[in-house]
């Protein structure tokens, strides 16, 4: 029977070849569109999940109220790691991990290298695979260095790395003792090395203080540990150890499972409730979708031929075939297509996917390790495509189909309209919804950045930099390499540090708790980095001695504060002997992201903390010419160092890379789902014009002119793409609405983007249906009349 059911499957397939290919097309389509989407998102919920011990990590996050809102920060105090170890037996162990940038030298090879410091655990906590090394902690003495296996081959070649030398910052030497595996992409931790923790202990980095949050901390809990009680356990750990101390905190501890933290950022009233996850639930919608969309094509295309399986039922049943055998033939049939619709969609996956891993920033790959996942892709493609059509052929009467009179009126609701009505409302929802992506991301690209990117370079802080910092930056203007130079405590594109507790003439219990982000400056400020000054000067520590406790406030700051004269006005901080006055007012400036509205600002006078030197190139000379002066300069005075920089625009652009690429992933299956739709419209729209033909004829012979006929032709479809712009409307603007919610700074959803995408989508159906209508219309009547 099996073998029966092939060869009639195969013989319908050849003899309706363009039915055939427009069906194929669409479900292999629709099925490669789905498979993208599922790749990137397995990648995307596998983050981190390759540990042997995932179920059983979890980072510390602290729980504070800041700003008037309960934040959840992720950074904890340095000290916390030693005493979960010790008063919790919950904790297998505890590990820190910090990110730091070092001058590694082997021999004359020189290189600016990101790694982290870690505790001697890390490596037996998380699931690193070692190449090479010894037995034990490899990160136990303080002089040992674990390399990854890129930075091995860089330092060393091809030879053995372990037992040879590096040399850290022109100060200290190390030994290599383990070499990792190069890490995987999808995992939220990035160095090329790992130095011990002690190392930062003997640099005096160390923080004992409970209310300084600059560390990551990790807990391994042992087997069967309740997180609930565990968070219970340690949610004032933090407020028990600074209540008889000098600064007293109110934030509370608990954990995030290591499975969870790249999907859930957002935090919400204290807890992590979203983030990336529902990027990643949108596109498996979007997935879904997409496929019921290409099987729904199949539904209507099948259906729609039904008058010529029809005759072919009727004799089978009159024959002695039962419903359940017509099913089975039916559903075979939409197997077999499957089967060749999968085929050809793993050849376009497999073709697409150096430019899809582009787009998506990812090395994604099919895998053909789990035969039944595909099989079951097929299966349920099929069946799905393939159920109602099945049910539908199998239901006629014999008798009415032997007398030609099984054909129902037309209906004003049918399931075929209704079909069509739900594939245009999934494609116009997302094509509303990649607009106003687009226009979100456009109206934060639009915003003021408040100071000039043009020209605007900034190095970092390394080796003697710092020293021979006045020579530099003579050296940059003299040199005419540079119009203006500047040093501060951060990128202006980067925010590194805030701080709340400031008191000021006026100021409230509530004011203390509010949070500023703090910059540093010099000299030269507002010159360089072309922030617009609103009242007072800049810094200028050159000019004034005195302005050591200089400050600059933002405009949001000046308002926070209540002043109407900020200038002069002295600011200190609770428990701390500075005191800063305000000599001047900087406009408001986007310091982190363009989404998101600006935070009070200050920016203080000369400090220890100056890692980052700003400098505006000259214009009058090209970009090449300054940076290669620039270059030998830094060289002069910083000869171990590679002389390492990054154009601030660049930088500002980063930011609004996610937003970006989410809008592009939206938009390209927004096109393949019209593009899919229209497959099968034009497959319809082929088959009315055939059911037509006869009728066509008799009116141009009537005088009917070819306008009026394709217009006949294309109403009834451009009513259901109507409808579907009502339906996808409102839902496209209750989603992309709670979407903007995420953003401080957001568009207003305006009416002509519904009208846009009304008339993207009715425009589309008109073009694919007109060929097919016109060519019926401008037809001989004389041939299709010829017969009667």
């Amino acid at each position: 029977m099996i073998k029966n059911f092939i060869k009639i499957a195969y013989r319908n397939l050849l003899r309706s070849k363009g039915f055939s290919f427009l069906n194929i097309s669409g479900v292999a389509i629709g099925m490669a569109s789905a498979m993208l989407i599922l790749l990137w998102v397995q990648d995307e919920l596998n983050f981190d999940r390759f540990h042997e011990k995932t179920d059983r990590i979890y980072m510390m996050y602290g729980r504070n109220k800041i700003n008037g809102q309960l934040l959840a920060v992720s950074q904890t105090p340095e000290i916390m790691e030693s005493t979960l170890k010790q008063n919790y037996p919950e904790v297998e162990d505890a590990v820190r991990y910090n990110n730091v940038t070092f001058l590694m030298t082997v021999g004359d090879k020189h290189l600016n290298v990101q790694g982290a410091f870690a505790d001697s655990g890390f490596l037996s906590t998380f699931s690193y695979p070692l190449l090479t090394g010894g037995s034990g902690s490899l990160l136990s003495e303080t002089h040992n260095i674990v390399l990854t296996q890129a930075l091995a081959k860089k330092f060393f070649g091809n030879e053995s790395a372990i037992g040879k030398t590096v040399r850290i910052d022109s100060t200290d030497n190390f030994t290599v003792s383990g070499v990792l595996k190069d890490l995987p992409r999808n995992t939220r931790f990035y160095f090329e090395y790992l130095l011990p923790w002690n190392y930062k202990v003997k640099l005096g980095w160390a923080d004992s203080n409970w209310t300084n949050n600059f560390t990551d901390t990790y807990v391994l809990l042992k087997p069967a540990t309740s997180q609930q009680v565990f968070d219970t356990k340690i949610k004032n750990i933090i407020i028990n150890h600074t209540k008889s101390g000098k600064f007293e905190s109110k934030a509370e501890v608990f954990t995030q499972p290591l499975s969870r933290l790249y999907l859930y950022s957002k935090s919400e009233n204290g807890r992590l409730v979203g983030g990336r996850i529902d990027v990643v639930n949108l596109f498996i919608v979007i997935a879904i979708f997409i496929l019921l969309i290409a099987c729904i094509n199949f539904m209507n295309l099948s259906t729609a031929r039904s008058e010529k399986r029809a005759k072919e039922v009727g004799i089978r049943k009159v024959a002695g075939a039962r419903k359940s055998s017509l099913v089975a033939q039916f559903i075979s049939e939409s197997l077999i297509l499957a089967f060749i619709a999968f085929i050809i969609a793993v050849m376009i996956v497999q073709l697409s996917l150096p430019a899809f891993n582009s787009l998506t920033g990812k090395q994604l790959a099919i895998t053909f390790s789990n035969p039944f996942y595909w099989l079951s892709a097929i299966l349920i493609t099929g069946i799905i495509a393939g159920s109602y059509p099945a049910f539908y052929l199998s239901s006629f009467t014999p008798a009415m189909v032997l007398k030609g009179s099984f054909k129902k009126v037309n209906a004003l609701v049918t399931p075929r309209k209704v079909l069509v009505i739900l594939q245009f409302t999934f494609a116009i929802t997302l094509i509303i919804s990649t607009i106003i992506v687009e226009h979100q991301v456009q109206y934060a690209q639009d915003r003021d950045a408040g100071y000039n990117r043009n020209n605007l370079v900034f190095t970092f802080n390394q080796g003697d930099v710092n020293k021979n910092y006045g020579l530099i930056k003579n050296e940059l203007i003299s040199s005419g390499a540079a119009v203006s130079v500047t040093k501060s405590a951060n990128p202006i594109t980067t925010r590194w540090s805030s701080g709340w507790g400031y008191l000021w003439q006026g100021s409230t219990a509530t004011d203390k708790k509010t949070e500023f982000v703090r910059l540093g400056s010099d000299a030269d400020f507002v010159k360089t980095l072309g922030v617009k000054l609103a009242a007072g000067r800049d810094i200028d520590i050159n000019k004034y001695p005195s302005d050591s406790t200089a400050m600059l406030l933002n405009e949001t700051a000046v308002r926070m504060m209540h002043f109407k004269n900020p200038i002069g006005q002295t600011i200190r901080r609770e428990n701390y002997p500075d005191e800063w006055h305000v000599v001047g007012v900087v406009k408001d400036f986007i310091l982190e992201s363009p989404y998101e509205n600006i935070n009070p600002t200050m920016i203080l006078g000369p400090s220890q903390w100056f890692q980052v030197i700003h400098f505006k190139l000259n214009p009058a000379n090209s970009t090449a010419a300054d940076l290669a002066k620039a270059e030998a300069i830094f060289k002069k005075y910083n000869p171990q160092y590679p002389f390492e920089y990054v154009f601030a625009d660049e930088s500002y652009a980063r930011k609004f890379a996610d937003e970006q690429r989410t809008a592009k992933l939206a938009g390209l299956f927004a096109g393949l789902t019209i593009f899919i739709s229209c497959l099968g419209l034009f497959g319809l729209a082929t088959y009315m014009a055939e059911q037509r033909t006869k009728e066509i004829g008799i009116r141009k012979v009537l005088g009917a002119s070819v306008q009026s006929v394709v217009m006949l032709m294309a109403k009834d479809f451009v009513i259901l793409v109507l409808v579907a712009v009502i339906i996808a409307s409102p839902v496209a603007w209750f989603f992309m609405n709670k979407w903007l919610q995420n953003f401080g700074y957001r568009i207003n959803i305006s009416g002509w983007i519904f009208g846009i995408a009304g008339l993207l989508a009715v425009s589309i159906a008109l073009l694919t249906i007109s060929f097919q209508a016109i060519k019926a219309a401008i037809a001989n009547p004389v041939k299709s009349l010829r017969s009667e």
